[in-house]
């Protein structure tokens, strides 16, 4: 890691702050203690990505068809 040291966090640990392994986080110095806080991610962060990786995979069939889109190219907006 370059010039810096690494750091093994228990998942326990993680999982208390509300992080799990793999998340940013962001790592500060409070009166001589090291504090870890997780970063929160954006609302609907990734959707984009997991539709298309659904859509890839063929499971995006309309589970209600009654509630498909048939007639929106009537619609007005």
């Amino acid at each position: 890691m370059g010039n810096s040291s690494g750091l093994i966090i228990p998942k326990p640990f993680l999982a208390e702050i509300g992080a799990d392994v793999g998340d940013d986080v962001e790592l500060t110095v409070e009166k001589g203690r090291l504090v870890v806080t997780p970063l929160k991610k954006r609302v609907r962060e990734g959707w984009g990505d997991d539709a298309r990786r659904i859509a890839e995979h063929g499971d995006d069939a309309l589970l209600w068809p009654e509630f498909g889109n048939e007639g929106d190219e009537k619609l007005t907006w």
